[in-house]
């Protein structure tokens, strides 16, 4: 394909935990959202920016129809094709659906969409406790086959669903803890057919340059270099924080910087299996940690934008509808990765994202 006429669709990653579930409520106390966390933070260091708080959108309720059809309109606006949001399924129970149950009985907004298959453990991680599981993640042959035949019937066959030749895109998370991955792949590709698609397509999150080796052999359509990518990171603690991480106490942190970073990943080879890129804007997880938090220090709108033009003058797509570039996020607020405006920013980042697609629309 001729990268000079090339033309490619932005994903922007959206997380949906910003309404109250009863099991948040039980969890983490009555009320909780996204929202809570985020407006805990506080700078742990001179010149550290925190809280990061919304502008435009405001401390938006996905209940609502009006907060989903804003964000879709804003995405719309700045040239992102899609948003993939984050799918909760454990065992047949779905947790945070909300949003996207309302996108399916209205019908609305009317912009595409693709689900990612977030799974793995629910525990108290976020306060740095490893060790205490809130929602267990299992599998089996029989919830493999139970989880697809829901998609089908409820989901995959909604026009504004994101597909590739006729076949619904949807991605595995975690791929490394799904036990017996490529019999479980080849039970969603039977139950898929079985409900009148062609197929499905596939992508496996690779969130290092170690994982998903053998992508096409285990049975994925595609795998997408996520970000971020945890085995090119140099995390440094500080001294305090190493103190602090050792005897459990106090707030602790690790970082990297956000110009090295992206040196980093733009010096990767690239991968020699079918694959899409991922970017992402800014990284800060201290709003969820107290201890051994993570961040990258440095983001800004311009470095954040010659990435982004990077890899989109380097991407071939592999055919006329393979074309995707993934964003990680649009609202990840509590990791402090957000396209979304904010009081610093505003909506510079949205802005160095258009300037970059609109060369290839």
């Amino acid at each position: 394909m001729n990268s000079a006429i090339k033309k490619l669709r932005a994903l922007a990653v959206i997380l949906p935990q910003f309404h109250p579930i009863p099991e948040n409520d039980k969890w983490w106390g009555k009320g909780f959202t996204e929202w809570t966390n985020v407006t805990k933070a506080e700078p742990r260091f001179r010149g550290h920016y925190q809280p990061h708080l919304p502008a435009d959108l405001g401390f938006y309720d996905l209940r609502m129809e009006q907060a989903r059809a804003a964000q879709a309109e804003l995405a719309q606006e700045y040239d992102i094709h899609g948003f993939c949001i984050h799918h909760y399924w454990f065992n047949g129970k779905r947790l945070i659906e909300t949003p996207v149950n309302e996108m399916l009985r209205l019908g609305k907004p009317d912009f595409p969409f693709m689900l990612c298959w977030a799974n793995e453990n629910w525990s108290r991680r976020w306060d740095g406790m490893d060790q205490d599981v809130l929602m267990k993640q299992d599998y089996s042959p029989e919830d493999h086959r139970e989880h697809a035949k829901y998609l089908c019937e409820n989901v995959f066959k909604d026009k504004r669903y994101i597909t590739v030749d006729g076949k619904p895109f949807f991605l595995f998370f975690n791929t490394h803890i799904i036990p017996d991955l490529k019999e479980s792949i080849e039970i969603w590709r039977d139950e898929v057919k079985k409900h009148g698609f062609d197929d499905i397509y596939l992508g496996g999150v690779r969130p290092s340059e170690n994982a998903i080796k053998n992508p096409e052999e285990l049975g994925f359509d595609v795998v997408i270099e996520w970000q971020p990518d945890w085995a090119n990171l140099k995390t440094q603690p500080n001294f305090w924080s190493r103190v602090k991480n050792k005897l459990g106490v106090g707030q602790s942190y690790r970082f990297d910087h956000y110009d090295k970073v992206v040196k980093r990943m733009l010096a990767k080879k690239t991968p020699d299996t079918k694959h899409y890129n991922c970017i992402m804007p800014d990284w800060d997880n201290c709003a969820r940690k107290k201890q051994n938090a993570f961040l990258i220090k440095g983001s800004t709108p311009k470095l954040y934008e010659n990435w982004l033009s990077e890899i989109c003058k380097r991407f071939t797509p592999p055919s006329k509808e393979e074309n995707f570039v993934f964003i990680n996020a649009f609202n990840e607020w509590a990791e402090g990765n957000h396209l979304e405006p904010d009081q610093k920013w505003g909506r510079q980042y949205l802005e160095a994202t258009k300037r970059v697609l609109e060369k290839y629309k």
